[in-house]
């Protein structure tokens, strides 16, 4: 993480790393205390204002999300060159509150294993974003797409944590 000065805050980083050839790990810090920064990733209301990178366009039209180990998600997007919205759908397969949520992508065969964890160090939280994809070829074509926006969402997220909501 860059070191600021008196005058200038701590930047937090995001952190994109492929650590095998069918999984991908996102890391970030966050200042703000773990039960808030999980509130943001399992209340719809709040993971609809920053899930979605605002550079490439797309919308989040419909969040529907029982965060509970059992429940299940689908997200819904438009987008002006999409003839219908797309859908992104799945199980929560664990749910710890503050601690991790584990879900699975079941759009596709290509879908990944998601775990988010939560750790609290000092009133900051450190958020680890895991996929295990079933393929390499299917980890090559997230990292062409949809992983590129996470760095943008993970500032998104901070900065809707900054604001208080």
């Amino acid at each position: 993480m860059p070191a600021g000065n008196a005058n200038s805050p701590v930047i937090n980083r995001t952190v994109v790393e492929r650590k095998s050839e069918r999984e991908l790990v996102v890391t970030r810090t966050f200042d703000a205390p773990v039960h808030i920064v999980f509130e943001a990733w399992s209340n719809p209301e709040l993971f609809q204002r920053w899930w979605v990178p605002k550079s490439v366009g797309m919308t989040l039209v419909s969040c529907v999300m029982d965060v509970r180990t059992g429940g299940t998600y689908r997200f819904e997007f438009s987008h002006p060159a999409f003839d219908q919205p797309m859908a992104f759908f799945g199980t929560y397969k664990e749910v710890t509150p503050d601690k991790r949520i584990v879900w699975s992508n079941e759009e596709s065969d290509e879908g990944a294993v998601t775990t988010v964890t939560f750790e609290e160090d000092a009133g900051k939280t450190r958020v680890t974003f895991h996929e295990r994809y079933p393929t390499t070829e299917a980890l090559e074509e997230a990292l062409a797409g949809s992983a590129e926006g996470l760095p943008e969402q993970f500032a998104q997220l901070d900065a809707l944590l900054a604001s208080g909501w």
